[in-house]
């Protein structure tokens, strides 16, 4: 079992960067997979990025392709969102979650992960 506790996020503007952070409890967190998920108002949760359990190859959206990157330190039981050239509609709840499963390659569907953090709220506005 992995509890994950979210924090870094703010208000910004447009064009400003955040890092997120993501730090795990428990001595298996490099046998998760870690994604970066987020949900604003009114929407679906939606996938961001994701990481192996080594740190790579690693997965984005399109939407933050090119803007943002995942990270991870295992030996500090945390994964990071560096998230660069923020747009207004980057804002959300940004959720980490852990997936315990066998698969290699991270899904992409929020269901299949195990473990969620709290969420750490991103507000992009000018």
């Amino acid at each position: 079992q992995v509890q994950l506790v979210e924090s870094g996020g703010g208000l910004v503007q447009p064009g400003d960067s955040l890092r997120l952070s993501c730090v795990a409890s428990g001595r298996t967190f490099s046998s998760y997979k870690i994604a970066w998920f987020r949900q604003a108002p009114g929407k679906e949760r939606e996938f961001v990025a994701a990481t192996r359990r080594s740190g790579n190859p690693t997965y984005y959206a399109d939407s933050v392709k090119g803007r943002f990157t995942i990270s991870r330190e295992n030996a500090k039981n945390t994964v990071y969102l560096q998230m660069n050239s923020l747009k207004p509609e980057d804002t959300a709840i940004y959720y980490c979650a852990a997936d315990g499963s066998t698969s290699t390659i991270p899904a992409r569907v929020p269901s299949l992960y195990d473990y969620w953090g709290q969420g750490t709220q991103v507000t992009v506005s000018s």
